[in-house]
């Protein structure tokens, strides 16, 4: 047993004995059949937190001939698969983490000859049968030496796989020079059986193409079939608070939100931490702090403060992933920033609508703590505004939601600039920040009569609150709004969903800087 080549099963074992674990082993028999295909190269690359090492060292643990793992597994999903035996500490495993190599930033220029020189060490000690391997000082040659003389493959485990990249943002060069060796290693390789790595981010790109082209990768913005291995589902997350005695309600309001394979995916590290402190609080601050997004939601490449200020209010925003170079320091577009956003775990991505948006409660105090500073003078105090107006709202009293939305252009406008019908909308949603308790995700542009109503607020079950019918004018007449909406039967479509209807007509007039409200109630 090594601690590169061949480990033992500690590491899991500690999991296992943890206070809260969730069996994540039916992951096993779906790795399994990739052992020794063309679909050997797998990548999953998730947000902090999200069990990607607790999946590797489950991996190890289970393929490594360095330990004997029988007892750890029975009883757990994995066994009922028929291959489960057929590989259960069978293979030579090599298993690093790439951090450790990297622990600093004066480690960059010989991280890739230490790993070589540590996992070369321990193949010596592991195949006495080949002399001189020590002599040798690239990995793949003393890999090629061992496959030809044994005919015995390898399971290559890699965690933290691109953490070059997040220590060395700028330094092409290094990121070069590491992709070239994990090409080398693995490329047309015979003794790979499997080569299986995690990582916060996907394979990094140059130009349109990836210099790993030969791995499948398993991200947050296609987990093909992988989602629920990393994260807790639903059905777990009910399970542990019914254990715990927590109420799940709670829970899902402030760590549900990730969509993968149609799954609802919760942070397994705030669900856990929740769990035992009996506290729902934002968790995300120990292992990311908010100076990190507030790096880059402050390029405000197109717009991107305007969707940053739309998805707090629970909009969501259209986004192209595929321009992502996949690293953290090429920015083109604002979609670049927002795919890198998903992928670090601060918004999330709908595959079927192509829009990403804040997933839950626990991320919106991140992005709260990152925009009290610089840049974005005012969205504080204009979101702060947003419970009063929304009780004004529902008192349909249309002058003080005029006065509120005045208040909130004012403390913004600094960001917005009020050049387009846009800004107004995004004011809209800013206003009512704090509907998200009580309401679904805003619908723009609803379909609804014959027409579209700009937004609609539909409200959740059991709350007790009217749906929101909202029409915006851009130098009309707010009269005008509300007769738009009877005229074109907007709320005619949300009849069926909801008790009490509003319909709110708001005008912005652009000569007089001032805004104008209406609220009626809906008579079916």
């Amino acid at each position: 047993m090594g601690i590169y080549v061949n480990p033992g099963n500690v590491a899991f074992t500690r999991a296992l004995n943890s206070e809260i674990y969730i069996d994540k082993t039916d992951l096993i028999p779906l790795v399994n059949r990739k052992i020794n295909t063309l679909d050997c190269f797998l990548c999953v690359s998730r947000p902090r937190r999200f069990g990607k090492s607790m999946a590797a060292n489950m991996l190890s643990a289970y393929y490594s001939l360095g330990c004997d793992s029988a007892d750890l597994f029975a009883g757990r999903k994995a066994t009922g698969d028929a291959s489960f035996p057929v590989h259960l500490n069978r293979h030579h495993v090599i298993r690093l983490d790439i951090q450790q190599f990297l622990e600093s930033r004066h480690d960059l220029c010989t991280f890739i000859g230490e790993i070589e020189k540590a996992v070369i060490r321990e193949l010596e000690e592991s195949f006495p049968e080949c002399p001189g391997l020590a002599q040798e000082p690239r990995l793949k040659t003393v890999l090629n030496e061992i496959f030809l003389q044994t005919r015995k493959g390898f399971i290559f485990i890699i965690d933290e796989w691109d953490c070059v990249f997040r220590v060395a943002k700028e330094q092409k060069d290094i990121q070069k020079d590491y992709l070239d060796f994990l090409r080398g290693l693995f490329k047309e390789q015979d003794y790979v059986e499997l080569a299986y790595m995690t990582g916060i981010l996907p394979i990094k790109k140059y130009g349109e193409h990836s210099a790993l082209n030969l791995f499948d990768e398993y991200s947050m913005i296609a987990p093909k079939g992988l989602g629920r291995y990393f994260g807790f589902t639903e059905e777990e997350v009910r399970a542990e608070c019914g254990r715990h005695g927590m109420d799940y309600a709670e829970m899902e309001s402030w760590y549900d939100g990730y969509l993968l394979d149609g799954c609802h995916i919760y942070n397994p590290k705030s669900v856990c931490d929740a769990l035992r402190w009996k506290d729902f609080q934002s968790y995300w601050t120990g292992t990311e702090t908010y100076e990190a997004l507030k790096v880059y939601i402050d390029l405000n490449f197109d717009g991107l403060k305007e969707a940053v200020i739309a998805m707090l209010g629970n909009a969501r925003c259209k986004v192209d992933p595929a321009t992502s170079q996949n690293d953290m320091a090429t920015f083109r577009t604002r979609d670049d920033v927002l795919t890198l956003l998903i992928q670090l775990g601060y918004l999330t991505y709908d595959r079927e609508s192509g829009e990403t948006f804040i997933p839950n409660r626990e991320i919106i105090q991140e992005f709260l703590r990152s925009i009290k500073t610089g840049g974005w003078d005012g969205l504080a105090q204009a979101l702060a505004r947003s419970e009063r107006l929304l009780q004004s709202t529902w008192e349909l009293d249309g002058s003080a939601v005029a006065q509120g939305l005045a208040a909130i252009h004012s403390e913004t406008a600094s960001i917005l600039k009020y050049n387009d019908e846009n800004s107004l909308t995004c004011t809209i949603l800013m206003a009512y920040y704090s509907a998200r308790a009580y309401y679904m995700n805003p619908i723009l542009e609803m379909p609804s009569g014959k027409g579209f109503s700009d937004v609609v607020y539909l409200p959740r079950q059991n709350v007790g609150r009217p749906a929101l019918v909202v029409e915006l004018k851009w130098n009309r007449s707010v009269s005008g709004a509300i007769q738009q909406i009877r005229d074109r039967q907007y709320a005619s479509w949300i009849e069926g969903y909801t008790g009490d209807i509003l319909l709110i007509g708001v005008n912005y007039d652009r000569e007089s800087k001032t805004h104008e409200c209406i609220i009626e109630e809906y008579r079916k």
